[in-house]
């Protein structure tokens, strides 16, 4: 079989396996996000933290307390680091020093996951299994919980309520996150993953030195890392270590978890809002975005340009070969255009185009279909973006789904749109200034500017994939993408659920005849060229410098 027609037939096995999950799933997610009733070990949790799950919160409330438990998770993390060197449990390794334990704390906090450590090296068992993978599965559900708020912003009318926090909070994780887990963990130690709570072994003895392996809760840790878009492996190789990924199969079920959540929210939002159209909708412009990056890494990668790529069959360099070209494509691209840091190829060694692909999956926004919650809340505020466009070419007052978009929910959206492409653009400007943030480049030219430009894509879009090649532990950019990551992540928040109770505090709007039928492929095709054309204007400049000048230049 050629790598080509292997890509192709992962590809349409693995939109198979979403399209049959993705029904079921996302009318489970509405109702669990529509009911009243709470299970017991809900009760005991609400209990334990003090929370009235059945008060209703107005958006400032939601944001506050999606704050409150953001900000403690990052002082607990950080916490945990700092006191591993006398934790039971560390394997020996000593506490994270100060700039990189707060890098750390912030990135999975933030759902981000970017990590400029080792974590064989660096992290104990007590740190990865009681801190980094419990954040794995609560800042996925606050996600969840941010998303299902402007839902109800857009389903509910004369009320500023949005349902409560701390129930949607323990519900994604209760409800959803973990038994999804339990099941997916079972399938990884079946293919081979490792389980276990071993110390280091000594496992060769080489010239020059010897090689060493840690086992640990890695299957556990690795389900969750795709499955809430986490990212973060318990390896340096992340997805690329055979014992987190070892084979084909369990590369291609990796990535159906990465895709399953963002995906079937699409329905829940469908289903809450009362049109399950309308999730169509929106489930096609992310699919249309989506299978185009995919089509396009997989042409770049395959290209046959000079004997060493025709011999390989395409750019092998970078990429293990059990997984071949076209799955390497494949999960590059779905960890781009969601907030998943995972990776199963070395992303420096793509052609200078398919890096291109990689920054702009993730520069979109990362809405296609995103990460657990903030690709559909961002999808969302595209929407309501292009009505808006929309409503300018017929001179009409844009309405979504029943609400009219004015100037105050336009500012917000507006604001949304504009904070991550600010720390984008700004701290790479900045590193680029400096000399000691450039020292920390592999490569000069387009190349090492591509390296700083994809670190702060992935930080401030709260991806945390790394180019490679960027010596990134520093305390320039350990504090800088730290800060990246936390702005990145919370301020747009604010301004989604300040959208959240704007949009449900009105009326209704009946439909008319003029009115933009946003369920229909011509509403579709609006929305993927208003994401293509912003995100084309807001980073075409810096994309030039880098990955389409290094990739015209070969």
């Amino acid at each position: 079989m050629s790598p080509v027609l292997s890509g192709v037939l992962q590809l349409l096995a693995l939109v198979a396996a979403l399209a049959l999950a993705y029904r079921p799933l996302g009318e489970y997610m509405a109702r669990v996000y529509s009911s009243e009733r709470h299970y017991a070990p809900e009760r005991w949790t609400y209990k334990a933290i003090g929370a009235d799950p059945s008060a209703q919160m107005r958006w400032p409330a939601y944001l506050r307390a999606v704050l409150a438990f953001s900000a403690v998770s990052v002082l607990f993390l950080y916490g945990l680091q700092r006191l591993q060197g006398v934790l039971p449990g560390s394997l020996g390794f000593s506490s994270i020093k100060p700039d990189q334990a707060f890098n750390t704390a912030v990135s999975f906090v933030a759902n981000t996951n970017w990590q400029s450590y080792s974590g064989e090296q660096a992290m104990g068992h007590v740190v990865q299994t009681g801190g980094l993978a419990v954040q794995n599965f609560v800042s996925a559900a606050v996600g969840m919980a941010v998303a299902v708020a402007l839902v109800r912003g857009f389903a509910r009318s004369r009320t500023g309520e949005l349902g409560n926090f701390w129930s949607d909070l323990v519900r994604g994780t209760v409800r959803i996150l973990l038994p999804v887990a339990v099941l997916g963990a079972l399938v990884l130690v079946a293919c081979g993953v490792v389980q276990n709570f071993s110390g280091i072994h000594q496992v060769g003895q080489f010239t020059g030195g010897s090689q060493q392996w840690n086992g640990g809760a890695v299957a556990s840790q690795e389900v969750i890392k795709e499955l809430g878009t986490n990212g973060g492996g318990y390896f340096n190789a992340n997805s690329a270590h055979p014992f987190e990924n070892p084979t084909p199969f369990s590369n291609l079920f990796e990535i159906f978890l990465i895709l399953l959540i963002p995906s079937a929210m699409t329905r829940t939002f469908g289903r809450m809002v009362g049109s399950v159209r309308q999730g169509y909708a929106i489930l096609a412009t992310m699919a249309t975005i989506w299978l185009a990056f995919t089509a396009l890494m997989m042409w770049t990668e395959f290209a046959h340009h000079g004997p060493a790529l025709q011999l390989a069959r395409g750019a092998m360099e970078g990429k293990e070969t059990r997984f071949g070209v076209g799955a390497s494509a494949i999960f590059s691209v779905a960890t781009t255009l969601t907030s998943t840091g995972a990776v199963n190829s070395f992303h420096s060694s793509y052609t200078g185009l398919g890096g291109g692909i990689q920054m702009l999956g993730m520069q979109l926004g990362e809405i296609a279909p995103g990460g657990v919650g903030s690709g559909l809340y961002g999808m969302l505020v595209m929407a309501v973006i292009a009505v808006f466009i929309a409503g300018l070419m017929v001179g009409r007052t844009p309405e979504y789904l029943g609400k009219k978009i004015g100037t105050r929910e336009i500012k917000l959206a507006a604001c949304y749109i504009l904070i991550t492409p600010v720390l984008v653009l700004g701290f790479t400007a900045v590193a680029m200034a400096l000399s000691g943030p450039r020292a920390s480049m592999a490569n000069a030219g387009a190349h090492g500017f591509s390296e700083i430009l994809y670190a702060y894509t992935s930080g401030a879009n709260n991806n945390g994939s790394a180019f490679a090649g960027l010596s990134a532990d520093t305390p320039w950019f350990n504090t800088t993408i730290g800060l990246a990551m936390l702005l990145g992540r919370f301020l747009p928040m604010v301004f989604v659920l300040a959208l959240a109770g704007s949009l449900a505090g009105q009326r209704p709007v009946p439909a008319t005849a003029g009115t933009l039928r946003t369920e229909k492929p011509l509403f579709t095709g609006l929305l993927v060229a208003a994401i293509l054309i912003i995100t084309g204007l807001t980073y075409f400049p810096a994309l030039a410098l880098g990955p389409l000048a290094e990739g015209l230049a070969s």
